[in-house]
């Protein structure tokens, strides 16, 4: 299986715990396609929602392609149809309910040939667990070098 990155969500790794994960397809334009292939595309701020069975991705950001004809106007931003699996849209439906979670797009990715999306459930870290995630992430970086003059 060939998978290749397009673009990675880096903000929703440090403000989320994420807690579980799942891959869904984008219904997706022919000229959002060239443009993501030459990856003109942003996850920053984006998130999911539902509307009755539907999953739809808001905020991606995919720049429209610069050899569209001028007389037709782009939305960057629309809503993006996702593709999951009815009990996985129920139980993220459910979760949302509850509170305290989130649905978020993580990456964006090939596999194969076809446009895939990392979706997570995940949960809004506090500003000391941010703290402490900075704290471990300098500690593994001192420690990686300390063994690197030594190895």
């Amino acid at each position: 299986m060939t998978i290749k990155e397009i673009t990675k969500n880096k903000k929703a790794f440090f403000d989320y715990e994420i807690i579980q994960t799942y891959e869904a397809g984008l219904k997706l334009f022919w000229h959002e396609v060239k443009s993501i292939r030459s990856g003109y595309v942003n996850l920053k701020w984006s998130y999911i929602s539902f509307v009755g069975w539907h999953a739809l991705a808001k905020g991606i950001h995919i720049t429209p392609w610069k050899a569209l004809p001028n007389s037709q106007s782009i939305d960057g931003k629309r809503d993006i149809n996702l593709f999951l699996h009815k009990k996985d849209i129920a139980y993220l439906v459910d979760r949302q309910k509850v509170g305290w979670f989130a649905i978020i797009p993580l990456e964006l990715y090939f596999k194969w040939s076809l446009i895939k999306l990392k979706v997570a459930l995940a949960k809004w870290r506090k500003e000391y667990d941010k703290k402490q995630v900075l704290k471990e992430r300098s500690l593994d970086k001192e420690a990686k070098m300390y063994l690197k003059k030594f190895i």
